[in-house]
């Protein structure tokens, strides 16, 4: 039997492979945070596709494991050719090695689309598979690896989590109504797909003034998937305690503060000394594992955050409605690109990045 087969293989074929592997990866898009979203595919020199899986959960076996145990016959898992969208690790974590469980199973070669940014791993993966004799090939589609695991990608390289800042304006350029006055902008369908965001990160913040006047929860209801960590930076604890963020157990709140630490139930008080310190804020989440933060604030809070340079991304849902008057939208800093544009229902929801 060859010990591979995709040196003859056209590029189109292995891009076909690997965008199968980002479909699986992100699979666990709402579960495997501060992981990285990883999927496998196993291809056999005759029978083709052998095997398929992914990281379904933090602390869960990882995405080559799981394509391992899918395979049928498990006489044509040596020669293979494994296609993953990450460098296997190379360190025991919550789980052993899996460059070491592909040397073990004897695949042929491995096609990968990013090296690990993790210094635990960056290379390391790599190095023990070339050593043993197995082929690598790495930087298929690259770019969209690196997109799919943005969150994952700037937290190792910027050590702070990654900032999306998530808003929705009228046609006319206004969030909300005269004196702050809630209205509802987008569309239902669209406030779905802000429930999915949810899921998607693990931290979710807005701002002082957004939670006196708006009241909102801030949590996951109407999509699966793990309830994210409701920030909240509160100096001198003047918030009141009768908003319904503090009376709502159904997700954590950390308050970040200038004045205790301690724990109430669902809501716990870390003592910073300098709260409203963006910086300081966003190291110290980094610090507690959090590699991602939506922001769903106001225009006050997203407009230090952008003055800053302390975002990567901007979600913006766009309804077709005017709302005549109100509270101006934040304007986009003109480093931004568009990264994509789609309608959700009639609203018009258009991503822009600094990341690359």
């Amino acid at each position: 039997m060859k010990s591979f087969f995709l040196q003859e293989m056209l590029e189109e074929e292995k891009t076909r492979w690997m965008r199968r592997v980002f479909q699986l990866a992100r699979m666990g898009a709402s579960a495997v945070a501060p992981n990285p979203m990883v999927g496998c595919v196993l291809v056999h020199p005759e029978k083709g596709l052998i095997g398929e899986g992914w990281h379904n959960a933090f602390g869960t076996a990882h995405a080559e494991v799981n394509a391992i145990s899918s395979v049928q016959d498990p006489k044509l898992i040596p020669g293979s050719t494994a296609i993953l969208n990450l460098e296997p690790c190379a360190h025991f974590g919550k789980t052993p090695p899996c460059a070491e469980l592909l040397i073990e199973k004897k695949i042929g070669r491995v096609i990968i689309s990013n090296p690990d940014p993790n210094p635990l791993v960056s290379g390391k993966g790599i190095a023990l598979l070339e050593k043993a004799g197995i082929m690598v090939e790495c930087g298929i589609l690259e770019e969209e690896g690196r997109d799919l695991n943005r969150f994952f990608f700037l937290a190792q390289e910027k050590k702070r989590p990654f900032i999306c800042l998530k808003w929705a304006q009228s046609a006319d350029g206004f969030i909300a109504g005269e004196q702050g006055k809630q209205v509802w902008i987008s569309s239902g369908q669209s406030r779905l797909l802000v429930h999915k965001m949810r899921a998607e990160h693990q931290a979710i913040m807005t701002g002082r003034n957004t939670l006196r006047m708006d009241n909102p929860l801030l949590n996951l209801r109407d999509w699966p998937g793990r309830q994210p960590v409701r920030v909240i930076s509160d100096p001198q604890l003047s918030l009141s305690r009768e908003l319904r963020i503090f009376q709502d157990r159904s997700a954590p709140v950390w308050i970040l503060n200038d004045i205790r630490d301690g724990d109430e139930e669902h809501l716990r008080y870390f003592c910073l000394k300098d709260a409203d310190n963006l910086s300081s804020l966003l190291s110290f989440l980094w610090k507690e594992g959090m590699h991602s933060l939506l922001v769903e604030g106001g225009n006050f809070l997203i407009s230090r955050l952008m003055e800053a340079g302390l975002w990567d991304e901007v979600v913006l849902f766009q309804s077709p409605n005017n709302l005549g008057s109100g509270i101006p939208a934040p304007a986009l800093p003109p480093e931004q690109h568009l990264k994509n544009q789609f309608f959700c229902d009639t609203d018009l929801v258009s991503r822009y990045s600094t990341f690359q």
